[in-house]
């Protein structure tokens, strides 16, 4: 995300923004400006949570791998580059701590990117948010 995309969101905006994403319903279609709030929105409880975890359920293999390497890259991390190509939907794991990373095959019928926002402190950010779309920092 470019830094001209930077706004003045507190955290309690940023919390707002990601409360309509609720784990269970399929993520909104977003408008450019809304895409535009929630990338800062999540980038800014993301910067100031100690790591992330990503759940991401896709349609192939491409899909989910684009995805990851996305999300990790706007929180800072560097993808894995080895994931193997299956066919079918998807589920990849990619714990941002540690680096560890799964990708299997997937029955279910979500899509899209939940991101765990892991703080050590119990007074930090410790929240999950998504279904998010896959293509948010596209």
């Amino acid at each position: 995300m470019s830094s001209n995309n930077q706004s003045n969101l507190t955290i309690q905006d940023a919390k707002k923004i990601l409360n309509k994403f609720n784990c269970v319903d399929i993520p909104p279609n977003l408008k450019p400006s809304e895409k535009t709030l929630t990338c800062q929105a999540l980038v800014l409880l993301a910067k100031i949570s100690d790591y992330q975890i990503l759940g991401i359920c896709a349609e192939t293999s491409e899909e989910g791998i684009l995805a990851m390497k996305t999300y990790s890259y706007a929180f800072g991390y560097e993808p894995p580059s080895n994931l193997p190509e299956i066919e079918g939907p998807v589920y990849i794991k990619l714990n941002g701590k540690n680096g560890i990373c799964h990708l299997d095959s997937y029955s279910g019928h979500h899509r899209g990117v939940l991101v765990s926002c892991q703080s050590y402190s119990q007074s930090g950010i410790n929240e999950m948010y998504g279904h998010l779309p896959l293509d948010l920092f596209v």
